[in-house]
């Protein structure tokens, strides 16, 4: 019995460290494959982007933005206001009125921003 499980563990041990090794391996031509690309040329407008945006807070504003209705919708509900529902449907209505184009660019730029697709959104209206 005990000789059955220690041939057990060595084989998974075999197992995992075999794994490690395939996956190390892996991570080697990964990063090979992207030095590639970045000799060619692919990747360095993507890194500077990146190393731009490090330090953006619009990413933080859009999304506190886009929470201050919930957080209104949420204290109307547990402070028993219903002015701020109101107000918040008052405001959405008229979002909903304005322009197409605008609505687009508005989801657009917040979608752009926050790494959403929004065209999607759009097209179930």
């Amino acid at each position: 019995m005990w000789i059955s499980l220690a041939k057990l563990a060595l084989k998974t041990g075999a197992e995992v460290y075999k794994n490690k090794k395939e996956t190390q391996q892996l991570e080697s031509l990964a990063q090979k494959k992207q030095m590639e690309r970045i000799v060619s040329g692919e990747i360095e407008y993507k890194s500077k982007v990146i190393e731009a945006q490090k330090n953006d807070w619009k990413d933080e504003f859009c999304l506190i933005l886009l929470s201050i209705p919930l957080l209104l919708l949420a204290w109307s509900v547990f402070s028993d206001d219903p002015d701020i529902q109101q107000k918040i449907d008052i405001f959405f209505d008229k979002f909903s009125n304005l322009p197409l184009f605008y609505q687009t660019l508005v989801v657009g730029a917040f979608s752009a921003i926050l790494g959403i697709r929004g065209a999607s959104v759009l097209k179930k209206k």
